[in-house]
């Protein structure tokens, strides 16, 4: 596939963001780079977004659904978890879990259990059906984000993969700092 030598990339609308910033606040034109990277980043993350919707869709389910297929088909046999320990991987309110769960019960994807080793508890389990449902929607996911990505080549990938670990973590560590230890 075309590659474009990033050096010589032509002008994006987060480019035309970036220099009206300039023009209007010259005092912030240094800090104009850290907007462009975000910005991309998240009309990468919105234009992805939209895309899985469209892939997932012909197997009737959406991201959020997606998401809780997957998690439970990642836990390996017997594909089956808790609700709190599905609501902690995905970062979700239990209101919002028990919407998704309810969805994908009634369509047959998963089943609620009582949880043999908790009286009070809940197991959430794929089905067979569930299964392979996640299993054809992961491929086709995967294919529509190989297909995006394929420009760039294997090297590429890495080092994009390497800087977005690093923005991560420094995301992280900035909404989360490691607490440093008491002065005596």
């Amino acid at each position: 596939m075309d590659r474009v030598d990033p050096r010589r990339a032509p002008h994006d609308p987060v480019d035309a963001i970036a220099d009206q910033w300039r023009h209007e606040r010259p005092d912030l034109a240094d800090r104009t780079e850290a907007m462009a990277a975000f910005g991309r980043v998240h009309r990468v993350s919105r234009a992805v977004g939209e895309l899985m919707e469209q892939a997932y869709a012909p197997f009737g389910i959406g991201r959020g659904e997606f998401d809780v297929l997957a998690t439970l088909r990642r836990a390996g046999e017997p594909f089956s978890l808790s609700p709190r320990e599905l609501t902690a991987t995905l970062m979700l309110t239990t209101g919002g879990m028990t919407g998704r769960l309810d969805k994908l019960e009634r369509a047959g994807l998963v089943t609620r259990s009582p949880d043999p080793n908790d009286r009070r508890g809940l197991r959430i389990t794929l089905t067979d059906r569930g299964r392979e449902t996640v299993d054809q929607a992961v491929a086709a996911g995967l294919a529509v984000q190989q297909r995006i990505i394929d420009r760039l080549g294997e090297q590429r990938l890495a080092e994009l993969n390497g800087l977005l670990r690093e923005l991560l973590h420094s995301v992280e560590t900035t909404a989360h700092p490691t607490p440093t230890p008491a002065r005596r």
